[in-house]
């Protein structure tokens, strides 16, 4: 190699390994012109990476943001993490064609921030930890963030800071190892990420890892922030979707808020498709919901169906987990927090699946704002003429076991 090429190789690599404090990805006009979509203004950025993120190497990366139809600041901003048969290109030409990966398209009053993780050999959402590889397990498996979550993260910062994002509304989904990344990505940065919604995603070992499941156990000396709202839906005939029964579990036992739907649809990507399976996908509104807002997790509930995994996958039939449970936040202070609970009713939600008049679970209550309840404490509820005291968990949770809930609301009551 000629001194001249080896020092112009340094200065590339100078250029794609950014100083931690100088990171500022470059807008490339001429790969924005051809990105108009659905009358929206696109943005291409291109940069290298920081050193903190921990790759070995340096690496080109780019990231397309999609404006709102009417630009307006504090707007929310929808996350996209691309299935493993795209790059960030041909993810955001999706979003022009109905049925064509539908989870892709924001809604038109939100910025959307399109990331890429095809360029670079091995750097996928999920870091290929999955089932069907047992070598990539072993290499990638553990609690610490990869170098693609901490790229992934630092973009979505510089983009809520570059647009004047609503940084209560900022939202994350993805479909295939894209749903994976959601969930691996999205449960562990509770402090960013309002909700979360992974189409089918492939594989739940990068979220076990992250958020530390059974067998693991979260080390002491962590301290995790109440995750997102989290919607899955999945479909027992899809070979990705293995060990969902563990996912489901860890959730509930947790007391992480899971809405969670599934039938024989296959790996499919299609919304009108697979609602013609199970028609429960689309219908939480959880681009409602706000980081700094409390939240209701609903576990144990009556009213869940008998999940298909690991040994009835031969059973055909589409079925819910939390599908029908609703809150309302009515207060939230310093000594006293309230919320109504209720269910959805048929007037409300049009399904093929029997919305029950009633439904018994435990409920507890995270992302309180101004309610702070210590490890060990005790605090008395109240949910109509029911009332009672329960003991925080370890987190600091409260939770509320075996309220029945109806379609008329209530409100659960918790106070010193």
């Amino acid at each position: 190699m000629s001194m001249m090429r080896a020092a112009a190789l340094s200065v590339v690599a100078l250029c794609l390994f950014a100083d931690d404090g100088d990171w500022k990805p470059t807008l490339n006009e001429a790969k924005a012109k051809d990105l108009v979509i659905n009358g929206r203004a696109c943005e291409v950025f291109e940069h290298g990476v920081k050193k903190e993120w921990g790759y070995q190497a340096p690496q080109q990366d780019t990231f397309i943001v999609i404006h709102p139809k009417t630009e307006r600041r504090d707007a929310p901003l929808y996350v996209v993490l691309h299935s493993a048969g795209h790059d960030v290109y041909s993810c955001v030409k999706c979003t022009s064609t109905v049925g064509n990966h539908d989870i892709y398209r924001s809604p038109d009053d939100f910025y959307a921030l399109y990331l890429d993780c095809r360029a670079n050999h091995g750097d996928w959402w999920w870091g290929g930890m999955h089932v069907k590889d047992a070598n990539l397990i072993r290499m990638n498996s553990g609690g610490d963030p990869t170098p693609v979550e901490r790229r992934v993260m630092d973009t979505v910062r510089w983009v809520m800071k570059t647009y004047a994002i609503d940084p209560n509304r900022v939202y994350l989904c993805g479909n295939s190892m894209g749903g994976s990344g959601t969930l691996g990505i999205g449960l562990r940065n509770g402090d960013v990420f309002a909700a979360i919604k992974a189409n089918v995603p492939a594989g739940i070992e990068h979220v076990s890892n992250r958020m530390y499941f059974p067998p693991k156990a979260v080390p002491e000396s962590l301290k995790l922030a109440d995750p997102p709202v989290t919607i899955d839906y999945s479909a027992q005939n899809d070979d990705w979707s293995s060990g969902h029964e563990r996912f489901v579990k860890a959730m509930n036992d947790r007391k992480y808020a899971l809405y969670f739907y599934w039938g024989p649809f296959g790996h499919a990507n299609n919304s009108a498709a697979i609602m013609k399976v199970n028609d429960l996908i689309n219908s939480f509104d959880w681009l409602s919901i706000r980081k700094n807002e409390p939240y209701a997790v609903f576990t144990n509930a009556s009213a869940n169906s008998e999940l298909p995994w690991p040994a009835n996958l031969a059973n055909k039939a589409p079925g819910q987990v939390n599908a029908f449970f609703r809150w309302r936040n009515v207060s939230d202070a310093k000594d006293k927090a309230e919320v109504s609970l209720f269910l959805t009713t048929p007037a409300e939600l049009k399904t093929s699946f029997a919305i029950p008049q009633e439904e018994k679970a435990d409920v507890s209550l995270r992302r309180l704002q101004h309610l702070q309840v210590k490890p060990g404490e005790t605090v008395n509820w109240t949910f109509g003429s029911a009332s009672g005291s329960s003991v925080a968990d370890a987190e600091g949770v409260i939770t509320v076991p075996g309220l029945t809930i109806s379609s008329a609301p209530v409100t659960l009551s918790v106070s010193r």
